[in-house]
C-alpha cells in the first residue's frame, strides 16, 4: 500500500496511542495538517509554539503518557526550544515534530531554514533529521520509545517538506532494538541486601523521595517502604504527591524553600534514601555539608545522575516501582526487630522542628498570598490538579497546597520557566477533563504567556487562573530586599493590565478580590464557573517567602523570618 509521510506519520501516531496534539501550522507542515483533518486525532491550536510543548508536557505529566506537539519550521521550532528544556530538565516524555524546509535546500539559508536538530541537540534525549520518507515510521517508532523508556525525556523529529509530501510503499517498521541504549531496570540485588542491612542499622532514618517516583509510578511502593522502615519522607518539588503530603510521617518539600523540619532532618540524619531524585543545587544547598552524618542510598535509573552531586554510600540503578517492590519484599523476609521503638526518638525530634517552626503566616488587613492558597486547598479538598506558573506564586503552592496523590502538582522546576503554568493547564485538562486544574500564577509570569487564554476559550477547557498580583516581579524583588539593600532594580510590575477586563476581551470570566474577606467567596463563585476563569487576588506587596537558605548556605542554615 502506497502512503505519504504525511500518511504514515499519522498511522505511527494512531499506532502510539495518540490522541491530542498541541500545534501551530506553517507552511513547511500544511501537508501534515491537510492530513490530520482525516483522522480521529484532536488538535488543539495554541497561540505561541513554546506553549505546544508546554501543553503536551501538561498533558504527559496529568495523563501518564507521551505528549506531542506539531510546529512548523524557521520561528516555529525554534520558538519550542524553551518547552524542549523545561521538559528535558524534568524528565517528561515528549515527541516534537518541527517542519523543515525540502531536504535539496538545507544548508542553502531558504526561507524558513534553521538548524533545529544542531541547536536542540543539548536538550533532547535524542533527536532527528529524517532524510528519507522509507525511515520516517521507523523513527518515529524509536522516538516514542526514547522518549518514555529509561529515564524518560523529550525527542524531536525534523520533517523536510518533501519527505513528508513523498508518497511510498508503506512498510510495518521494525520492533525498536538499539545496541546503544538499554537502560538498566531491574536492580542489582547484592546492593539491595546492603541497604536492608543500613535500613536495620539506622537510629535516624529518612527517604527522599523525587520526580522518578512519580514517574515511574512508584508511589504505593513508597508509601509501603515508609510505612515498613517508620521513615519519615521529604520530597522534592519535583516529587511533591509521590508521598501523602497530610500524612503525619510527610515532612514536605525539602530544599532552599523547604519546610525547617525537613531541612534540619537533613543535617541530623543518619541514612538518606533518596529514590528519583538528582540532588537539585536548590536541594543540597552547600555539597560538601549536605547530609553529612548520613550514609546516602540513592535509587535511580539514570546511573549519570548518581555521585554526580552527592557522594553516595550505596548506589542502586534500576527502574525506581521495580526497585523499590524488590526492596520491600527483602525487608518483608527480614528481621527488622521493632522499629516503631527505635524510632520514637528520632520522630519525637522531628516534631519538635515541626512545632517550633512550621509553615506560619499572619492574615491581617491586606491579603496574604498564603491564605489564598490555604482556602483553594480547603475549597478543593486537595483535590484539583496544581499547575503553576514559577516565582513565589510557585513556592507558596508548594508549600500551602498539600499533595497527597500523584500527578496533581504540574511545576516546571528544573528550568524554572514563567510562562509554564497557563498553557500546562491546558494540557492537564484534556487529559482529565472530568477534574478541576488550576493555575497559580504571579502578575509577572501568566503575562507571558497570557495569549493561551484563548486557546482555552476555544477548546472549551475550563481551566482556572489564580493570579496572586503583588505588583512585582516578586522572586527577584525578594532577593533585593534580603541581599541588594532594597534596590528593587526592574522588578516593580505596577504598570501591568487589567485582569478582569483582558478576562472578559478573550470571552473568559474575570473576578477581583482585594480584601480578605473576599477571598473564599471569590474562589467559590470562580471555581464553580463552567468556562476558563482568572481570579486576581490583590496580596500583600512585599511578602517574602520563607523558610529561605541563601545560595551557598548549607540547607540547616534558614532564614525564617
Amino acid at each position: 500500500m502506497e502512503m505519504t509521510g504525511a500518511q504514515i506519520m499519522m498511522k505511527m501516531l494512531n499506532d502510539e496511542g495518540v490522541d491530542t496534539i498541541f500545534g501551530y501550522p506553517g507552511g513547511a507542515v500544511i501537508d501534515i495538517y491537510d492530513e490530520l483533518e482525516r483522522t480521529d486525532i484532536r488538535h488543539i491550536l495554541v497561540r505561541q509554539e513554546q506553549c505546544a510543548v508546554h501543553a503536551a508536557d501538561g498533558y504527559s505529566r496529568a495523563a501518564g503518557k507521551t505528549g506531542v506537539a506539531l510546529v512548523t519550521s524557521g520561528p516555529g521550532a525554534t520558538n519550542t526550544v524553551t518547552g524542549i528544556a523545561s521538559a528535558y530538565t524534568d524528565s517528561i516524555p515528549v515527541v516534537v515534530f518541527t517542519g523543515q524546509v525540502p531536504t535539496p535546500l538545507i544548508g542553502n539559508d531558504a526561507f524558513q531554514e534553521v538548524d533545529i536538530v544542531g541547536i536542540t541537540r543539548p536538550c533532547t534525549k535524542h533527536n532527528y533529521l529524517v532524510q528519507r520518507t522509507e525511515d520516517l515510521a521507523q523513527i518515529i517508532k524509536e522516538a516514542f520509545f526514547i522518549a518514555r523508556s529509561g529515564r524518560p525525556g523529550p525527542v524531536l523529529i525534523d520533517l523536510p517538506k518533501d519527505v513528508v509530501g513523498k508518497k511510498i510503499k508503506f512498510v510495518e517498521p521494525d520492533n525498536v532494538s538499539l545496541k546503544s541504549y538499554k537502560p538498566t531496570y531491574n536492580p542489582n540485588m547484592k546492593q539491595l541486601a546492603r541497604v536492608v542491612s543500613h535500613i536495620k542499622k539506622a537510629k535516624r532514618p529518612m527517604i527522599f523521595a523525587g520526580g522518578g517516583v512519580i514517574l515511574s509510578k512508584a508511589s504505593e511502593e513508597l508509601r509501603e517502604l515508609a510505612r515498613k522502615t517508620v521513615s519519615p519522607v521529604t520530597m522534592s518539588l519535583m516529587g511533591l504527591g509521590a508521598f501523602p503530603g497530610t500524612d503525619p510521617m510527610s515532612m514536605g518539600m525539602l530544599g532552599m524553600h523547604g519546610t525547617y523540619r525537613a531541612n534540619m532532618a537533613t543535617g541530623r540524619c543518619d541514612l538518606m534514601i533518596a529514590i528519583g531524585v538528582r540532588f537539585d543545587d536548590r536541594v543540597t544547598g552547600k555539597t560538601d555539608v549536605f547530609a553529612e552524618q548520613a550514609d546516602v542510598i540513592h535509587i535511580d535509573i539514570d546511573p549519570t545522575s548518581i555521585h554526580k552531586n552527592v557522594e553516595v554510600k550505596i548506589p542502586v540503578v534500576g527502574d525506581c516501582k521495580i526497585t523499590l517492590k524488590a526492596l520491600n519484599k527483602l525487608l518483608d523476609e527480614a528481621d527488622l526487630g521493632d522499629l516503631d521503638k527505635k524510632r520514637v526518638p528520632w520522630l519525637q525530634e522531628i516534631k519538635i522542628w515541626r512545632d517550633a517552626n512550621p509553615l506560619a503566616y499572619c492574615q491581617e488587613d491586606t491579603i496574604k498570598p498564603q491564605y489564598v492558597v490555604e482556602k483553594l486547598f480547603e475549597i478543593t479538598e486537595g483535590k484539583a490538579i496544581i499547575t503553576t506558573e514559577v516565582g513565589q506564586n510557585q513556592m507558596w503552592a508548594a508549600q500551602y497546597y498539600h499533595f497527597d496523590e500523584p500527578n496533581n502538582f504540574i511545576s516546571s522546576g528544573g528550568l524554572g520557566t514563567m510562562g509554564f503554568g497557563l498553557p500546562a493547564a491546558i494540557g492537564a485538562q484534556i487529559a482529565c477533563p472530568d477534574r478541576l486544574v488550576v493555575d497559580i500564577a504571579g502578575d509577572g509570569s501568566i503575562q507571558m504567556n497570557i495569549q493561551e487564554m484563548m486557546t482555552a476559550v476555544q477548546s472549551g477547557l475550563p481551566v482556572k487562573i489564580v493570579i496572586l498580583n503583588n505588583g512585582y516581579l516578586g522572586m527577584v524583588r525578594q532577593w533585593q530586599e534580603l541581599f541588594y539593600d532594597k534596590r528593587y532594580s526592574s522588578t516593580n510590575m505596577d504598570f501591568a493590565p487589567d485582569f478582569v477586563k483582558l478576562a472578559e476581551a478573550y470571552g473568559a470570566v474575570g473576578l477581583r478580590a482585594n480584601t480578605p474577606e473576599e477571598v473564599e467567596p471569590i474562589l467559590k463563585k470562580g471555581l464553580a464557573i463552567d468556562k476558563p476563569v482568572i481570579m486576581e487576588f490583590k496580596v500583600e506587596k512585599e511578602e517574602c517567602v520563607y523558610p529561605m537558605v541563601p545560595a551557598g548556605a548549607p540547607i540547616t542554615e534558614m532564614l525564617l523570618v
